[in-house]
């Protein structure tokens, strides 16, 4: 039997007038789990007013206030009103997005949502506060997920930047996560991956040894940072050993696995080369990511990697890399 809120009221306010849920349950026919999962929400709390507030009531309350609290540090944040001309709010919200939900923002300045998204695809690619932001809040990130041992997840990333004053919202360290090819994994995972790829040992082939008979038979790959105009820029290059040519590059403002992937699957599109290639990088989290080496395995590609704390044994792609950006040549 369904029972309406204003009879579980009426039930709960006899326990609450002194009588004892074992005769309520007894006269109703009524569990005594289910009434006294009924007496909680029922139960009020007086306010300094003296206004009686149910748990439910109150509980709305709290996000009404946290609500108006976050619109208001937006409204704090911009320097327009509700009453300026769209294009001029847009503008206004831009620099905020990702500090702020997108809800909270487009409430703020009586914004659609749609329109602001819009606005946000339109324009990011070409806005350096974007790109400048990104790739900050990409570093911290990094350093975070490597820190705690890869287990940490966007929510608890997200978590650790706003105690250490970044505002950011989830949604956002998701999407760098995705980018950087970046994915949690709780301890067991983590060995289950270890055993998964024991077959893929990092184990160092060339051995300071840089010469090729042939090409195409040994690639080298190391990621460089230069910055220019207060701007740091990753180069991710792919040199083949028997010319020393680059065979391919790739420029990014992020240092992610998805900056080597791309530079490789345009190397090897160009190149074709045979099996048993050998790709030698140093242990950088972008080369050692299963991801990576699970791109080099469907390629037929053998992985070598450099020794932990030894720069000589990759020092051939270590090197300075400015005036080798030319590509030509096997």
């Amino acid at each position: 039997m369904r029972h309406t809120n204003e009879e579980k009221r009426l039930l709960v306010m006899r326990y609450q007038a002194g009588e004892s849920a074992a005769h309520i349950c007894m006269e109703t026919g009524i569990a005594r789990s289910t009434f006294y999962s009924w007496v909680k929400p029922f139960q009020t709390t007086v306010t300094e007013t003296g206004v009686l507030v149910t748990p439910k009531a109150f509980d709305v309350l709290r996000r009404k206030v946290e609500k108006q609290n976050a619109i208001i540090q937006v409204l704090k944040s911009v320097n327009c009103t509700v009453s300026a001309p769209l294009k001029e709010k847009l503008t206004a919200l831009e620099p905020l997005y990702g500090q702020f939900s997108v809800h909270m923002l487009c409430d703020a300045l009586e914004v659609s949502r749609g329109t602001f998204y819009n606005h946000i695809l339109r324009n990011k690619r070409g806005n350096t506060w974007y790109a400048k932001r990104r790739a900050e809040i990409s570093e911290k990130v990094r350093e975070i997920y490597e820190e705690n041992h890869q287990i940490f997840g966007a929510d608890k990333i997200c978590a650790i930047l706003v105690q250490g004053g970044v505002r950011v919202s989830k949604r956002f360290v998701t999407s760098i996560m995705q980018e950087m090819g970046l994915v949690s994994m709780s301890p067991t995972a983590k060995k289950d991956l270890n055993r998964l790829t024991a077959s893929i040992p990092k184990k160092n082939i060339l051995n300071q040894n840089f010469t090729a008979e042939q090409p195409n038979q040994i690639w080298v790959s190391d990621i460089t940072c230069y910055k220019m105009k207060g701007k740091h820029y990753y180069i991710a290059v792919i040199l083949d050993l028997f010319s020393r040519k680059v065979n391919a590059h790739r420029i990014s403002t992020v240092a992610s696995t998805k900056l080597i992937a791309v530079a490789f699957r345009q190397a090897y599109a160009e190149r074709i080369p045979d099996n048993g290639l050998i790709f030698h990088s140093d242990r950088g989290t972008q080369y050692a990511s299963q991801l990576y080496q699970q791109l080099l395995l469907s390629c037929h590609v053998e992985q070598s990697f450099s020794r932990a704390g030894r720069p000589h044994d990759n020092a051939v792609a270590e090197l300075p890399l400015s005036g080798r950006i030319q590509t030509g040549g096997r």
